[in-house]
């Protein structure tokens, strides 16, 4: 819906001279704030009211006559009051009517009433009308006009929705339904029901009930289907390494598509502030860092893919076909695979059913706020565990870093320790670990297993931080992996004991290269890649140098 709309005032009448002559009246005084709107009975204002509610548009005052057959007009705005509680209520009555108006004053709690005739209007319409425009300008408070979600705050599919729209930069309302008045008279206006939750509402008021990413990136500006029957490179993986390959793979002349199957960013996205990446001395959040070259990708003329993920990877003519989650193919000479790596699951009792309610994999700064002045817990001893924890601790009443060591200096940067060691409602936890997860339809409680001795202790949230393995699962039978699944490419290729049977080019691969020809791999999925947004970011940039050799050979 257009964010211009001026609000709405209805005057309603059955008589014609009467009503043209109160519209006519309300348009040359305030049709520079005001759109006018008519009804010629109570019936059809009450249609009209309606699709007002259902349009999500603003009244601001209601003008009904009183004698009007078949609904009077005091009926009328007693309805308009459920409706619309807001809106001024103003009666339009004959001298006879006076004593019936008064009442209703009392009885409907109408706002005032106006005697007909009411001419000249300067003295006798206008001066009325704007005082309670006035006042009711003062109470009134736009309503928001972007895009909201609502939805069950426990509930997975809410959680994942928030992080994809969170993922892409696109502001956002949550509402939750069990709590906001709002969201439960928005979904009654969108003819919905509690069954129907998580609902994206746009702007333009179409509600998407139980939207998937692709239902939502299709109406927000995504591409999810390619362009070109054929490229010159593509790019799986829009984490830093592969935003930094379509940036230069772009930059210099090659025709660039990156394929991301959920949001820009990788791990490093959801980083609520990285403090070592040069250029930055005040630090950036992943997702800020993220957006930015995937606008600079796109601004170089990169084509985005999102959500859309690769599921094969086959080689026909020397040209590399890809596969896509939807059965489309995409052509392409070169190949770049830089899907990054997803946390590892914590194995405990109750984790599963938990999962999105309460026990999130990564930062997940969607929760933070509703994290206010309550337990957190976090398990692992990572940068991105102590980046977590620092943006956590700003919200939540006490952040419990949860680790099997003595110390966190063995897994963090030294600049993160510090900032731990400074923040007083942060507390590490060593020699610990979680035993066990607890709670009904959400996480009530954790269970802490410490030195032999299990303790309970209520937590509002859990986040998880306990290592990584490589998204490579789809593609590990067409180039060769190590024992945890990580690429191998390069001299690391080389050294392998299967590289004889599966490299039968002259030439020795690449750096980045994998066993197959023109597929080249970059980032924390490549075997022995050092896991850093600098490092990820070189080699992205890197790749792109060893595609340019392999199309000239």
């Amino acid at each position: 819906m257009a964010t211009d709309k001026k609000p709405i005032l209805l005057c309603v009448d059955d008589d014609p001279q009467v009503l043209n002559a109160i519209d006519r009246d309300l348009r040359q005084e305030f049709r520079k704030d005001y759109r006018v709107v008519r009804a010629a009975s109570g019936e059809e204002a009450l249609a009209t009211l309606h699709e007002l509610r259902a349009r999500e548009e603003t009244l601001a005052l209601v003008l009904a006559d009183q004698r009007m057959p078949g609904m009077e007009g005091v009926e009328l705005l007693a309805e308009a009051r459920t409706i619309f509680p807001d809106a001024k209520r103003v009666l339009l009555t004959a001298y006879a009517d006076t004593e019936a108006a008064i009442r209703a004053i009392n009885n409907a709690r109408l706002d005032h009433y106006l005697m007909k005739p009411w001419d000249p209007p300067q003295q006798l319409l206008y001066p009325t009308l704007h005082d309670l425009l006035a006042a009711w300008q003062r109470a009134y408070r736009p309503p928001y006009r972007g895009v909201r979600l609502m939805g069950f705050q426990w509930s997975p599919l809410s959680h994942d929705l928030k992080d994809f729209l969170a993922g892409y930069m696109v502001a956002y309302q949550w509402l939750d339904f069990e709590t906001s008045p709002e969201a439960q008279a928005l979904l009654a206006a969108k003819s919905l029901t509690a069954a129907d939750l998580p609902v994206v509402v746009l702007e333009d008021g179409t509600a998407l009930p139980r939207p998937s990413p692709t239902d939502i990136a299709t109406r927000i500006g995504l591409n999810v289907q390619a362009s070109q029957d054929l490229y010159d490179v593509v790019v799986i993986g829009a984490g830093p390494s592969g935003l930094a390959a379509a940036v230069y793979g772009a930059s210099e002349g090659l025709k660039t598509l990156i394929i991301e199957r959920q949001t820009p960013g990788g791990q490093a996205g959801t980083s609520s502030r990285i403090e070592n990446y040069l250029g930055f001395p005040t630090g950036l959040s992943g997702s800020e860092l993220a957006h930015r070259a995937w606008t600079q990708a796109v601004r170089l003329g990169a084509e985005f893919l999102a959500p859309q993920a690769v599921t094969e990877l086959c080689v026909q003519d020397g040209y590399k076909v890809l596969t896509l989650t939807d059965g489309s193919k995409v052509s392409t000479r070169a190949v770049v695979l830089t899907t990054g790596v997803s946390y590892r699951t914590l194995e405990v009792p109750g984790i599963d059913r938990l999962s999105g309610a309460g026990v999130y994999y990564g930062a997940a700064r969607t929760e933070a706020r509703s994290c206010e002045e309550q337990d957190v817990y976090i398990v692992g001893g990572g940068n991105s565990a102590g980046q977590a924890a620092m943006y956590l601790a700003t919200y939540a009443r006490k952040v419990f870093i949860v680790i099997r060591g003595a110390s966190l200096a063995a897994s963090m940067s030294a600049y993160l320790i510090e900032q731990i060691g400074n923040t007083s409602n942060i507390e590490i936890l060593p020699f610990t670990e979680i035993a066990e997860v607890c709670g009904q339809d959400h996480l009530e409680k954790v269970v802490l297993k410490s030195h032999g001795q299990l303790t309970e202790r209520p937590a509002r949230a859990l986040f998880v931080f306990i290592g990584a393995k490589p998204s490579t699962e789809w593609v590990c039978d067409v180039v060769l992996c190590d024992g945890k699944g990580f690429v191998l490419t390069g001299r690391d290729l080389v050294t392998d004991p299967r590289y004889a049977d599966s490299w039968k080019h002259r030439r020795e691969p690449f750096l980045l290269e994998t066993c197959v020809p023109g597929v080249f791999a970059a980032g924390d999925s490549r075997a022995g890649a050092m896991a850093r947004v600098a490092s990820a970011v070189g080699e992205g940039s890197m790749a792109i140098k060893f595609v340019h050799q392999y199309l000239d050979e």
